[in-house]
């Protein structure tokens, strides 16, 4: 029950935020600078507000706040834990954003800038999660029913590693009018569910709400997008996957429940590669991968539906390889 009314306070919230925060991007003229390199088409959307992740982190932190606060007295905080690392991302992304809108352009903070900002914030995390008795350096590996004890510095350097890419690869997925909001509400779906049957009940809290955050942007979000998220939301949509695989002890299941955002980063990696070692031919029409199959012809809402329907069917199949583990 609690669950289904975090989703539902956070949806409303979204919603009524969401209004503010629209009108007040465009008395601000925060309006998005569209990438040259990107489909013809998408020229536009220039000008759309960006910075909406504003409204479902708002709309997420009270709820997680307030219902709960009762297990936050009794000493429980690791959705306060997860929710404030997925909002030192988005941080992190709003100064992004914002030095974009003040330049006019679509370049804010240089990678180095972003990925140190970014590794201090999952180090930190990590730490405080050690300290607090609630991240162990035991790799549990789905399917195979198996954990292997790993050294602590190894595992830390490994996590701060895997924090940092996922972080990025969801915000590589933000390119196409409600995509990242489908695939995330999905894998948040997931982590409610599972959390709930796991019993972590505190811990479900933050993807419950998540959940219908999401739900609440896509109604602004979706195909004619009236607002982006930004790099403040996809940000801290990162964060929020991120930590939430390390706080439930099993950060290897991102690979299938996070297989759309591995997809878009692999065909960055892999575009860029074959480019360097054919001198110039390309292995995709575009990437990340999402605009090759907009280039191939698709549409942006059934990009979002058959990513997001992937994702699903991937969740399913991770479910299945961790559902022996308790």
């Amino acid at each position: 029950m609690m669950l289904w009314l975090a989703a539902l306070a956070a949806f409303v919230l979204t919603l009524i935020i969401g209004k503010t925060v629209i009108a007040e991007l465009r008395k601000l003229k925060a309006g998005q600078e569209i990438r040259k390199e990107g489909p013809s088409w998408h020229s536009g959307k220039a000008g759309t507000p960006t910075m909406g992740g504003i409204m479902f982190i708002l709309g997420v932190g009270v709820v997680v706040f307030v219902l709960g606060w009762k297990e936050m007295l009794a000493g429980e905080f690791a959705h306060l834990y997860v929710y404030l690392l997925a909002l030192c991302f988005g941080m992190i992304g709003f100064v992004d954003d914002y030095r974009k809108v003040r330049q006019h352009q679509n370049e804010g903070l240089t990678a180095r800038q972003k990925s140190l900002l970014q590794l201090l914030a999952a180090v930190v995390f990590l730490c405080l999660m050690r300290y607090e008795g609630l991240l162990t350096n035991q790799l549990y590996v789905p399917f195979l029913q198996v954990t292997f004890t790993v050294n602590w510095i190894v595992y830390l350097a490994f996590a701060a590693f895997v924090i940092v890419g996922a972080v990025n690869a969801v915000n590589l997925t933000d390119g196409v009018d409600g995509l990242a909001a489908g695939v995330t509400f999905v894998v948040m779906v997931f982590f409610a569910v599972t959390a709930f049957l796991w019993k972590l009940n505190v811990l479900a809290l933050f993807p419950a709400a998540l959940a219908g955050g999401l739900a609440a942007f896509f109604v602004y979000n979706r195909h004619p997008a009236k607002v982006f998220m930004g790099d403040t939301g996809s940000l801290f949509l990162g964060g929020a996957v991120a930590a939430l695989a390390f706080a439930m002890d099993m950060p290897l299941v991102l690979i299938p429940v996070g297989i759309i955002y591995i997809a878009e980063t692999a065909s960055v990696i892999l575009q860029v590669g074959y480019f360097k070692l054919t001198h110039g031919k390309r292995l995709f029409k575009m990437s990340p991968l999402h605009h090759h199959f907009e280039l191939c012809g698709w549409s942006e809402n059934k990009l979002v539906t058959v990513f997001s329907g992937i994702t699903l069917l991937c969740c399913v199949l991770a479910w299945l390889g961790i559902r022996g583990r308790y």
